[in-house]
Order: structure tokens, then sequence, then C-alpha cells
């Protein structure tokens, strides 16, 4: 299944998979880099971060040795990291060896196809008001078709249409619209997304996790106990908090595993949501075909 998919795909255009968590896209994308001599490029938000390669999934090192990959764990926990600072990162990638760009983060994939807004940066004295603002200020607060275009769920995207509604007058919708012609266009790339129904995918993520906090994932939390801060986007990363609470005792394994596979099964849905809403033109692959292959 997977030789037939890779014979394909059209010769020399990068290839973008993207996929909900556990859908299996880490290990297509392994696959066609091997066969296409290209590089794995990383688009999910999380796996940027130096903290965490078992918490959030990053290729182990044993994966990372069979192609080479970029842009995974190489920003610091506390640095600043923005879509704006992905996306020169993977455009500077382009003119290499054949990109495969893989990952869950919808906003990636949107600002390399669709195009960027060149929006200015958020004062500091902003951001830190509205750190303390509750989610349903800030929602209040956002005019509605903007609303409509962001996950209502995710902090960091609340706040950041909240702030940048703030500091330049204009909703985030409105500097959306103002874009730059993307660096992919809709014939220079192969998207590919991976079909994961929920009743497939909800058993591997429950699994994936409990076999996370068996095979180190609580060493993590340990080494980043005394740094961990909640209002980081590093700290935010689903299954974090679950970590913490059973090294401090405030879990049990089972709790954990519970809370982080229905924060999980949530992610995974919004997921899904926005890859039929913004890719329904890209390629959809089963994801239990390519598992059983």
């Amino acid at each position: 299944m997977i030789r037939d998919l890779i014979a394909t795909l059209p010769p020399d255009l990068p290839v973008l998979i993207a996929g909900p968590t556990a859908s299996g896209k880490s290990a297509l994308a392994i696959e066609i880099a091997r066969a296409c001599h290209g590089v794995v490029v990383n688009a999910d938000a999380s796996q940027v971060y130096d903290c965490w390669r078992i918490l959030t999934a990053r290729p182990s090192a044993e994966e990372e040795a069979q192609a080479p990959h970029h842009l995974y764990g190489h920003v610091a926990y506390d640095a600043p990291y923005s879509t704006g600072h992905w996306l020169r990162e993977v455009t500077a990638l382009l003119g290499g060896p054949r990109p495969v760009i893989v990952g869950g983060t919808g906003l990636y994939f949107a600002a390399l196809t669709e195009g960027l807004a060149d929006i200015p940066k958020t004062p500091p004295v902003l951001r830190a008001e509205a750190d303390t603002l509750p989610m349903a200020d800030l929602i209040r607060a956002l005019d509605p078709d903007t609303l409509s275009r962001i996950d209502p769920a995710n902090r960091a995207r609340v706040q950041r249409a909240w702030e940048v509604q703030r500091a330049t007058g204009r909703g985030l919708a409105d500097w959306q619209d103002d874009t730059a012609p993307p660096i992919l266009g809709a014939d220079a790339f192969t998207g590919i997304v991976m079909d994961s129904p929920k009743d497939w995918l909800t058993p591997r993520i429950e699994a994936r996790f409990d076999s996370m906090l068996r095979g180190g994932a609580l060493d993590e939390a340990r080494a980043m106990q005394a740094r961990f801060d909640p209002g980081l986007p590093s700290c935010r990363a689903i299954g974090v908090a679950e970590a913490m609470g059973v090294i401090e005792g405030r879990l049990s394994h089972q709790e954990a595993v519970t809370s982080a596979t229905i924060a999980t099964r949530q992610y995974a849905k919004r997921q899904r949501t926005w890859f039929r809403a913004r890719m329904a033109d890209w390629r959809w692959i089963a994801s239990e075909a390519l598992a059983t292959a």
C-alpha cells in the first residue's frame, strides 16, 4: 500500500502530510523520505521544543536515523516561537533535498499553502494583560469572522487573536484576508491527509499515552519540574500536566491516562474538523489501511 502510494507521487514536489495525533503520519513521512531521498520536516507546534521528546511523540532517535529530520526539538522550552518563525525556517529548507513536511498543526500548513498575514508584533504590556484574562473574556472580545476561523478551545490561538485585535484595531480575520501569496501555491506541492476515524484512533491514543508514561515520560516531567510553567506554550502540550500530576502524587497512572486520552481525543476531533474544512482537495488516505499494509 505504501509503495503504491509513493509510486503515484509527482516527482520533485514537496510532500505535505497532515493528520490527527496518533494517526501514523510520521511513519508514512519517513517511508516517503527514504524512498525519495528526501528529508522529514516537522509541522507540529509542540514538537519544536527541546524539552519533550516522549510526551509530544517526537520521532525517536532510531526513527531519526532512518532519514534526515528538521525542526524537531530545536527551540528552547521558554523561547518565543510563532507560525511566522516556523514559516521562515521551513521556507529555507524548500531549496534542499525533497522535503516531506508532516504534522498536525493546521495553521502551519495554512501559512505555507495559503499565505501568512504580516501582523505587527504584540506589545509586551498588552500580552501581559492578555495573560491575566479568562478565556471567556478573550472570546467575547473577538469579532465573529475571526472567531469562526480559530479553535475556541485553544488558549494560544484565542489569545493571539485578542492581542492582534487590541493592538491593531483590526480583527485577525481581516489581517488574514490581506495576505501575500503563499510560499507554496496549489500546484507546487502534494498534499496528503491521514483519514482517521474516531473508533480506530481512540484506542491508539489511549495505548500511546499509557506507553509514554511507562517509557520515560515521567523522567521528562521530573527533569522539567523546576522549570514547568503552564503559561508557556511548550508546557501546554497535551499530557504534560498529567505527567506532572503523576510525579507530584496528584494523579494515579490510570487517572493520567484517562485525562490525557480525553484531551487528546478532543484535540483530534478539532484537527479532523480543520482538515475537512481547509484540506478537502488534498489526497485523503485511510490510516487503518496504511497501518495494516
